[in-house]
């Protein structure tokens, strides 16, 4: 089971750097069709399947680069569902764990459904920014399980609040995140530290309204106007501020105060990650978004998250009573630990 739920959150990791490398290589919809890529399992090669795809969809000329993309990706959200299923199943047969595993499941079907969504209805940037987050629920969920499988929590008695409100400030980061990633506005800003001179005359609100209007038939390559994308970017760039002194300095209240080893440990990860990912957003402004460097920043995301729910079930675990050894009387009068 152990070795199972590392090859889920493997995959996992994987498939969120490949999804990221599809959005940033333009691929969304490389295949214009759902789960198939034009009526096929595979992208077409023959010139048979080839013309096929050409008759089939003569709006959507067939990119076999971007196909592979966008399918390749699919392949392996596909074998990440079937191996979260299968462990969702022991788990089940075993009654251990049974509502992560029963909850792994339903969230699953979501980003299937999600996975769908974000080709039919042309990369609508909300439905995008909600399969991203998928992804990363996914892994959080699957880190979750491993981890209690190794220490379970029972009737902590810390509050950790504080903890509770830096996840969701990351979260609220990774959707901004999201968001100017589906409407395209990662070059919308290209000063330092903020954005262009008088950002603030520009800023419009309704730039996060779920469901922008479009002129096309898809969202692709967005349908924001340049003001509009500079406030998604720039609120991505405020709120990573807010997340990363929030976390900063709840980390660093770990490693001063009277803490575990374990807890202290894991703070100065996140701390670690955290100015990684720090220097990779800034790099992305620097650099002009080059894609190893926007992967990577995709990817860190995930693993600060996982670094902030490690610490907060350190925090927990810590607190948790561990039942006491029993006690029995030998044959001989000693006693022996059960």
């Amino acid at each position: 089971m152990q070795k199972g739920l590392i090859a889920a959150m493997l995959l996992a990791v994987v498939v969120i750097g490949l999804g990221a490398f599809t959005r940033l290589t333009d691929a969304g919809l490389g295949c214009p069709d759902w789960p198939g890529c034009y009526g096929q399992l595979a992208v077409p090669q023959t010139e048979e399947h080839i013309q096929h795809a050409a008759t089939a969809f003569p709006e959507r000329p067939l990119e076999a680069q971007k196909a592979w993309n966008e399918m390749i990706h699919r392949y392996f959200a596909g074998s990440l569902g079937l191996l979260v299923v299968a462990l969702a199943g022991v788990a089940v047969s075993r009654k251990q764990h049974r509502f992560i595993a029963i909850a792994s499941v339903v969230l699953i079907i979501f980003q299937a459904a999600l996975g769908m969504l974000t080709v039919t209805l042309g990369l609508m940037p909300i439905v995008v920014m909600g399969h991203l987050l998928g992804g990363f629920s996914m892994l959080a969920l699957l880190f979750t399980w491993f981890m209690l499988r190794q220490r379970p929590i029972t009737k902590p008695q810390r509050s950790g609040r504080w903890l509770w409100v830096g996840l969701l400030v990351l979260s609220i980061q990774i959707a901004l995140g999201g968001w100017t990633s589906a409407n395209y506005s990662a070059i919308s800003c290209q000063g330092l530290p903020l954005c262009h001179e008088a950002w603030s005359d520009d800023y419009q609100i309704d730039a996060f309204h779920p469901l922008p209007e479009r002129t096309g038939s898809n969202y692709e390559f967005g349908v924001l106007s340049h003001e509009q994308r500079k406030t998604v970017h720039v609120t991505h760039r405020i709120w990573a501020g807010v997340t990363a002194l929030y976390l900063f300095i709840l980390a660093l209240s770990y490693i001063q105060r009277r803490h575990s080893d374990i807890e202290r440990g894991r703070a100065s990860r996140l701390i670690f990650v955290l100015f990684t990912q720090v220097g990779l957003g800034v790099a992305n402004v620097l650099w002009q978004v080059p894609l190893a460097v926007a992967v990577a920043h995709n990817l860190i995301a995930a693993m600060l998250l996982l670094c902030l729910i490690s610490l907060i079930l350190a925090h927990y675990q810590s607190a948790t009573k561990l039942k006491p050894l029993v006690q029995k009387e030998t044959h001989y009068g000693e006693v022996e630990h059960a």
